[in-house]
C-alpha cells in the first residue's frame, strides 16, 4: 500500500507591512539623527602628528581664514515661538570679528555655557600675526585654555596616495 503524499499548500506571505515598518524605521532615524553642524568658513588646516578626540557639543569654534578673518561660532539653548509656542531647542551662533574684540564674543560664549571647551581652527595659510593677536587677546582676558586643531599627517599621506593612484589608474586608460 503506498500512502498518498498530501498535497502542500503555497504560502504566500504579505511584504507590504514590512516594508511600511522598514520606511518608517529609516525615517524615525533621519529625523532624529544629529548631523556636525556646518563650519563658518571652510579652512585648509595645517599637518601634525597629534590626534585629539573633540566632543560633539560644548564647543567654541574659533576659525581663522586665509584672509585672517576671524569667527567664533557656538550654540546655545534658546527659546523660539513656533506656531504660537515657545520651544526650547540649540541655535547656532556665527559672529566676524577682529583681534580687538575676539574675547568679548568669546566671553559671551563663555557666558552661555561655562564648560565650553574653546578650540581654534586656523587656516595653513592665515598669517602668524593675526593668530599671534588672536593668542595675546586670549591670555589678557584669561582665556589660556585652548585646542588647536590640525589634520593628521597620516590620514592626509593616505589620501594623497589614493589620489595619486587613481589619477595613475586613469592615465593608463
Amino acid at each position: 500500500m503506498s500512502a498518498k503524499k498530501k498535497r502542500r499548500v503555497a504560502i504566500k506571505l504579505d511584504m507590504t507591512p514590512m516594508v511600511d515598518i522598514a520606511f518608517l524605521l529609516l525615517i524615525f532615524y533621519m529625523a532624529t539623527t544629529t548631523f556636525k553642524p556646518p563650519e563658518a568658513r571652510a579652512v585648509n588646516l595645517p599637518e601634525s602628528h597629534s590626534q585629539i578626540e573633540l566632543p560633539d557639543k560644548d564647543i567654541i569654534n574659533i576659525t581663522v581664514t586665509a584672509l585672517d578673518s576671524i569667527y567664533v561660532d557656538y550654540t546655545e539653548i534658546a527659546a523660539v515661538e513656533i506656531e504660537g509656542n515657545t520651544v526650547q531647542t540649540q541655535v547656532r551662533r556665527v559672529f566676524t570679528c577682529d583681534t580687538y574684540n575676539v574675547t568679548e564674543f568669546i566671553n559671551r560664549a563663555r557666558a552661555k555655557n561655562l564648560k565650553a571647551l574653546i578650540v581654534i581652527k586656523a587656516d595653513e595659510g592665515a598669517s602668524f600675526g593675526v593668530m599671534q593677536d588672536v593668542m595675546e587677546a586670549m591670555q589678557k582676558n584669561s582665556l589660556e585654555r585652548f585646542l588647536i586643531i590640525t589634520d593628521n599627517e597620516v590620514e592626509t599621506a593616505a589620501a594623497d596616495a589614493a589620489e595619486a593612484e587613481a589619477a595613475a589608474a586613469e592615465g593608463e586608460e
